[in-house]
């Protein structure tokens, strides 16, 4: 049996010709200076949108000690705008992620008439100004409405508004994990017996799981911060149906500035929280599964 012939030793700097040289390095030092040109962008622009923005509110909600922060957040206006929001938003995620799933997998898995148009619809609350869909549940589910359906000032009111605008993330999170599908495993189980039922709890649940945790998560950070769609249909009533952001805008226009930001901390850090949590989570699966 032949031996394979020796591989040649890689060509040093002294060994190659002094034009190719000359674009080597001219090509390294153009490829340093766009990182570094991309990195120094990229800081600037999350400082300037994102951790300075931050930095103030933080500082506005500590300006008068931990104990003046405290007292804001557990006020009981504040509890119960809380507690309703959290609700709303755990009702309409978990509803949002089985709706997005199958609407996910009717896009992808099935061909039908007017399929393109409404997989545009689906991006429409991504378009429309979350006030705009505010209106018009008012208008379809308020005092008026035409269908003689009053869910104004009604935790469900809130949960409706809310599921309208944070539906798209769950859908279009796991859309794209459905079209990288190649269905061999689905195929494989099948021709074994397994019935359908079985082989999407067994095996394409689990692969979408990641993705669904994701885009669950994304909704529910951003459904505890809605204000738009909400403000017309809640009727904004103190310990009943107020938001908590609705809550924040009233202190604000109180010129209790210190004790809004105190509540929007809140906020932010049980979205921090939960977007923690779901990523954490579905990176875990996804190595799980790989």
């Amino acid at each position: 049996m032949l031996a394979a012939p020796p591989k040649p030793p890689p060509l040093t700097n002294t060994q190659l010709p002094p034009d190719t040289w000359r674009q080597l390095r001219g090509v390294r030092a153009a490829t340093a200076f766009g990182r570094g040109s991309a990195k120094s962008l990229a800081v600037t622009y999350l400082s300037l949108l994102v951790l300075i923005p931050l930095a103030a509110l933080v500082t506005n909600a500590f300006n008068e000690g931990l104990g003046s922060f405290w007292h804001a957040v557990t006020q009981q206006e504040s509890i119960d705008a809380l507690r309703l929001t959290l609700m709303c938003s755990f009702i309409a995620s978990a509803f949002n992620a089985v709706a997005g799933l199958a609407t996910a997998w009717v896009l992808v898995r099935d061909r039908f008439p007017g399929q393109a148009i409404l997989n545009a619809i689906i991006d429409l609350p991504f378009a429309l100004p979350t006030v705009v869909a505010g209106v018009i549940f008012y208008t379809l589910y308020g005092p008026l409405s035409p269908l003689h359906v009053n869910i104004t000032g009604t935790w469900i009111g809130v949960t409706v508004a809310i599921m309208f605008v944070t539906l798209p993330f769950t859908v279009r999170s796991v859309q794209p994990v459905l079209e990288s599908f190649t269905f061999s495993a689905e195929s494989a189980a099948a021709t074994l017996g397994a019935s359908p039922a079985r082989v999407f709890r067994t095996i394409t649940l689990p692969a979408l799981m990641p993705a669904l945790l994701t885009g669950t998560g994304l909704a529910f950070a951003r459904a505890i911060g809605e204000y738009g769609s909400v403000v017309f249909i809640s009727n904004n009533l103190p310990y009943r149906s107020e938001v908590a952001s609705s809550y924040i805008y009233s202190l604000a226009v109180s010129d209790q500035t210190n004790s809004a930001a105190s509540v929007a901390v809140a906020l932010l850090i049980i979205a921090l929280a939960l977007l923690i949590f779901f990523n954490v989570t579905a990176q875990r699966l996804a190595r799980h599964r790989a």
